[in-house]
């Protein structure tokens, strides 16, 4: 991709873009926000650098006094941590206490930003650059006055969000004059305007999601994508491959315990390796935080030139004994030449860009303008042109107050010529009519599955779906998805079936990256990578691409799984939590393109990823005791970008819960009324796997294999039908006493572990299409069986729709050598 780099004068921005060019892509102009005023050194921006030493200098002006002669720095930091979260409970509690947002109490952090034109020089490339008439300061008083919802943390944490105190839910930016993001949107619009074939922006966002956000809707109004290659990678490390490859950074900005204005400012980064490494160990500072170093010299392989900087100027902005800041004013440089090439570092031709432009700066001027999104006008007219009553649409909903699922598809589609576009809208618009009839929109939505009868149409399904689901409709958040591709014509479903999961409060937690980085797969569209609900974590589904460059891992399926594991981690590990210990159902949807004799590597790597990662958290003697999560082997035609195995794990997060699973619970003590007149049996036990929390969540699956149903056909008639020996082939009569059966199992497991129907959040029915039963006969079967559970067990109400959805699979299973269940049915229910 032809890239503009974002540069800040610091390190990070350069090795992101070393990055970029190490996986291929190519560099071709630079772009910088500067302050309006020449004389400042240094910026009043919460976006463009993190504010961790704006609030840190505030605290510490408010802590307690220090004794004159202090004790030694290890024996008062944590009492230090307690008094600083004292200042945090200050804020939160009205923000009673004056703060001076002048030049002298703000620690500004964009230090030697006039040296940033010779970047322009140095590496061939135009330089774009615009002075910032936007702020921050009301949106960050605004964001004080609110008592945030999540826990405060200590200042160390590098995890923090915006000021690196808050844990604030709702980070997401949307277009506000006068702010600070719309100069960047200036900016890059205007390098796309000279350079039309900008396709990328790159940044070297590594822990805020405020401003990788921002970076982020700024890409995404321009048509751009986000790469941060440097987000979420381990501090350390990062630091240890800027000096392996030959950045040359010197520290300007200190303000950190441990370090000293006089003694470490203007020091290179690997005369300070070890000093650091001995004070992260003591755990005083986080990399993020402590520095501000500017760069002066990258591995020559990308510059033409390399900045010396002949002199300069210690400024101290604080002179705390404790954590004293300061700054380095640079006075003097000049730029050291090596012999020239034919072209820009790193970017290959170059016929795009004018010669004379190479190393030229643009100053980029005029006022910001509020620009309406052209896609989210075109929502209504999606809406407006449905067709909902020719189309015969099908829903499906269960009963839970607080959170319920829509399943909407059609039956028998109303022309045999319409195409995926057409029928998708339909769903969707009727989706989006019920939502509205309950008083709720897509916001609400916590998780989506798409299934479509082509994968090659993937795209145009989302095309359509971005038409529906978008950043503006999901104020706190756009829903997780999973996209599989079903057999749905050939079971008379149409193209498009579409299942949402609904909450009826706004306290989800989203987590959504869009850029391309080496963390996890990014995702670009209106869909996140997962969703945090009252302690159930919903993961989008997940395949085995290699982040950096969203390209499908090679060898085979068995690498693939690897992959699409420990991306799953990487999701886990931002919600602190890990696959291993907190998931607590496991469906992986398998390609009918993975030959049968691979398929038990699946199981195979699958259960051994997950042992050594269980190793990684617990010691070896109490390995046991953690809990195993349950699991269903899907068999699909197709999955996106023809992978051959996805991952859509399900997490329970939360402490001191105690858990159960189906091995270790003993129901020999527990009565429940028995319906449809089923007498319960010690094999019955077998068809059942579940994970129970006592009294907020149960996860059920019932597996009914060709064994167990004939037991059931022999139980019911006496003998078995010998003429109906093939396998799957059975009678309607006794498909119908296996639908009895499912809801009876359900049933009885449901409230011997103390929920009910009214519990369940979702309800899904899997049936092969070798079943050769229609989707309406078996909705009937599963019906009437509800409709007589009802009549026996009046605390169950049963409404016009139904409460169940099915799914129509190749194969489905407890096992990935055996997916060829008669049904499989998936529960979820919470309290």
């Amino acid at each position: 991709m032809k890239v503009v780099a974002l540069v800040s004068g610091g390190k990070d921005s350069c090795y992101a873009m070393m990055k970029c060019l190490q996986y291929g892509h190519q560099i071709v102009a630079l772009a910088n926000l500067m302050p309006a005023d020449d004389s400042v050194d240094e910026l009043d921006s919460y976006m463009y650098q993190t504010v961790i030493c704006n609030i840190f200098g505030f605290m510490m002006s408010l802590l307690p006094p220090q004794p004159s002669s202090p004790p030694r720095l290890d024996d008062i930091v944590s009492s230090r941590i307690r008094d600083i979260q004292e200042v945090v409970k200050e804020i939160r509690n009205g923000f009673e206490t004056t703060f001076s947002f002048e030049k002298e109490a703000v620690v500004l952090l964009e230090v030697g930003h006039q040296i940033i034109v010779s970047y322009a020089e140095c590496m061939g490339l135009p330089l774009f650059r615009r002075r910032i008439q936007g702020s921050t300061r009301q949106a960050f008083m605004q964001k004080l006055s609110v008592e945030p919802k999540g826990a405060c943390k200590a200042y160390i944490s590098a995890s923090n969000d915006f000021c690196g105190l808050f844990r604030h839910e709702k980070l997401s930016y949307t277009m506000t004059p006068g702010d600070e993001v719309e100069d960047m949107f200036m900016l890059l619009n205007e390098v796309k305007r000279q350079i039309p074939n900008v396709t990328a922006v790159s940044s070297g966002a590594i822990a805020s999601d405020y401003q990788r956000l921002r970076v982020e809707s700024v890409c995404s109004r321009l048509g751009l994508v986000s790469l941060a290659y440097l987000w979420k990678q381990d501090q350390s490390l990062l630091l240890q491959e800027m000096i392996a490859n030959g950045i040359l950074a010197i520290t300007v900005k200190v303000a950190a315990m441990g370090l000293d204005p006089a003694k470490h400012l203007g020091k290179d980064l690997a005369s300070l390796n070890s000093h650091l490494h001995k004070l992260k160990e003591r755990d005083l500072i986080i990399y993020y935080f402590l520095k501000r170093p500017l760069v002066c010299h990258v591995n020559q392989e990308f510059t033409n030139a390399r900045i010396v900087l002949d002199e300069f100027q210690v400024i101290l902005h604080s002179s705390d004994s404790i954590a004293p800041a300061g700054v380095l004013h640079p006075l003097a440089f000049h730029l050291e030449h090596k012999k020239l090439r034919s072209s820009s570092p790193g970017s290959g031709e170059t016929e795009e860009i004018c010669l004379e432009n190479k190393g030229s700066v643009f100053e980029v001027e005029g006022d910001c303008l509020w620009v309406c999104d052209a896609a989210s006008q075109s929502v209504a007219e999606a809406t407006d042109s449905i067709t909902i009553a020719e189309n015969k649409l099908q829903i499906s909903r269960t009963q839970k107050d607080d959170s319920f699922s829509i399943c909407c598809w059609l039956k028998h589609p109303c022309k045999p010529s319409s195409g995926l576009q057409e029928e998708l809208t339909a769903v969707l618009g009727e989706i989006e009519l019920q939502l509205v009839e309950y008083g709720f929109g897509w916001e609400n939505v916590l998780y989506i599955h798409l299934y479509i009868a082509d994968m090659k149409e993937f795209a145009t399904a989302n095309e359509t779906y971005v038409r529906f689901i978008t950043q503006e409709k999901c104020t706190f958040g756009v829903p997780s998805r999973s996209t599989i591709e079903l057999p749905l014509l050939q079971a008379g479903l149409g193209r498009a079936y579409v299942e949402v999961l609904v909450a009826n409060d706004h306290t989800k937690r989203v987590l959504h990256v869009q850029s391309i980085s080496s963390w996890a797969p990014s995702c670009i569209g209106p869909y996140s990578q997962a969703t945090l609900h009252k302690n159930i974590l919903h993961m989008a589904g997940q395949l085995g691409l290699d982040p950096p460059t969203m390209i499908l891992c090679e060898g085979g399926v068995t690498a693939e799984l690897e992959k699409a594991l420990q991306n799953s981690e990487a999701v886990a590990k931002c919600f602190n939590c890990s696959i291993s210990t907190s998931t607590i159902v496991f469906v992986i949807y398998c390609s009918a393109c993975i030959p049968s004799s691979e398929r038990l590597q699946i199981q195979d790597k699958l259960d051994v990823f997950l042992k050594q990662m269980k190793l990684s958290h617990f010691d070896e003697a109490c390995i046991s005791e953690a809990l195993d999560p349950i699991f269903l082997y899907v068999l699909v035609p197709d999955l996106p970008k023809r992978a051959l195995v996805e991952v859509k794990p399900i997490l329970f997060i939360s402490e001191d819960i105690e858990a159960t699973n189906g091995a270790m619970q003993d129901l020999s003590c527990i009565r429940t009324p028995c319906y449809l007149g089923f007498q319960h049996a010690s094999w019955h036990d077998h068809c059942i796997k579940k994970y129970v929390v006592p009294g907020r969540l149960c996860a059920i699956f019932l597996y009914i294999t060709t064994e167990v149903a004939r037991k059931l056909s022999f139980d019911t008639s006496g003998a078995e039908n010998s003429e109906r020996d093939h396998e799957n082939s059975f009678t309607e009569g006794q498909i119908r006493e296996i639908s009895r059966f499912c809801i009876y199992l359900l049933d009885k497991v449901i409230k011997e572990n103390g929920f009910s129907w009214e519990d369940t959040m979702y309800l899904r029915l899997y049936f092969p299409m070798s079943l050769h039963v229609p989707p309406e006969s078996l909705s009937l079967m599963f019906t009437n069986a509800f409709v007589e559970l009802a009549a026996m067990d009046r605390t169950l109400k049963i409404g016009h729709e139904t409460i169940f959805n099915l799914v129509p699979v190749l194969g489905a299973g407890n096992a990935a050598t055996s997916m060829n269940d008669i049904f499989t049915c998936e529960l979820l229910a919470r309290k």
